[in-house]
């Protein structure tokens, strides 16, 4: 990024082509499939517009969901068919991606994300690929997908080439940490991607964006890494929160987990942040979830466990 500053008096590529390249080569595709974004949420905007033109404007969207999914939708007047992944107060047995396939006749689209936020699941390539030959747009989130390697991830990205109803969005901001420099991207049918570069305005990746994200798909080193360390420390968090009594993580994939607690979560984040400058997220904005989910971050042992220790002090009150 600092060699990039010499590139700021001047206005990006318009078409990125450089960084389009990059990420065409990181996936296997052509570049004509790629369309990097100001993150992932300036790409659903233009999700939200392609749901509207559809034959039959109705989309099926899993719940609980990111907000920003309805968002997008709403901008252009769509309103989504709750599909719902969970009931209200389930447990983790009640997880059931068996319902995919039992939308409202009336839905053409559908948004799935992959691995699931908040949850974490993970659902499989063989649970997702039916979706293709059954509706007009199938947008598949995998902003956290990068969390697992090779030969463990369950991305559709293969299927690209086959499928012109599909889009895959990816995010840089979760695996590399760079929420800040808002840059995602898009991979699709060509002739998709062209119509939404015709809606949206010119520039939206600026160029420090766009060097940050050339020299981290590149960083082989901090994927490998990245990729030992995940698993073994989220299930040792796993482990660690299962053992405090009233409270419940869900299995997940991603690098972060669902608790379901016994107790209103709220007054329980309020005394961590106020006794050990602790904070954890509520789930009060997936409104499906109520107010008895946490979603914790998965982060080094030493943060998990002092997590752990405060939360074990907190509940053996």
């Amino acid at each position: 990024m600092v060699e990039a500053l010499k590139w700021l008096p001047h206005y990006p590529d318009p078409q990125y082509q450089e960084l389009r390249s990059a990420l065409a080569a990181h996936h296997g595709v052509d570049r004509g499939a790629v369309l990097p974004g100001n993150g992932v949420a300036e790409l659903l905007t233009w999700v939200g517009r392609d749901c509207a033109l559809l034959d039959s404007p109705g989309v099926g969207l899993l719940t609980p969901a990111f907000g920003d999914y309805q968002r997008a939708l709403a901008s252009f007047g769509v309103e989504p068919t709750a599909w719902p992944l969970i009931t209200p107060g389930g447990s983790v047995d009640e997880l059931q991606p068996a319902l995919f396939l039992s939308l409202h006749p009336g839905v053409s689209g559908v948004i799935v994300n992959n691995p699931h936020n908040p949850t974490g699941h993970l659902f499989t390539q063989t649970e997702l690929l039916p979706l293709l030959d059954r509706f007009s747009l199938v947008v598949v989130d995998e902003a956290f997908m990068d969390f697992l390697p090779p030969g463990q991830d369950q991305s559709l990205v293969p299927w690209l080439k086959d499928y012109p109803n599909l889009v895959v969005l990816r995010s840089l901001t979760k695996f590399y940490t760079l929420p800040g420099l808002r840059i995602g991207y898009a991979l699709a049918h060509p002739d998709r991607l062209r119509r939404w570069q015709s809606w949206r305005d010119p520039w939206p990746v600026n160029q420090l964006a766009v060097a940050a994200a050339m020299a981290a798909i590149t960083d082989q080193g901090f994927q490998a890494l990245t990729w030992q360390w995940l698993p073994p420390t989220r299930q040792a968090l796993a482990v660690g929160v299962r053992a405090i009594p009233g409270l419940s993580p869900w299995p997940g994939a991603a690098n972060y987990l669902l608790v379901q607690a016994d107790q209103a979560v709220p007054p329980l984040q309020e005394r961590l942040l106020r006794e050990h400058q602790i904070l954890i997220r509520d789930c009060l904005s997936f409104r499906e979830l109520g107010d008895r989910y946490l979603r914790v971050a998965v982060r080094t042992t030493s943060e998990n466990e002092r997590l752990l220790t405060a939360l074990t002090q907190i509940k053996a009150v």
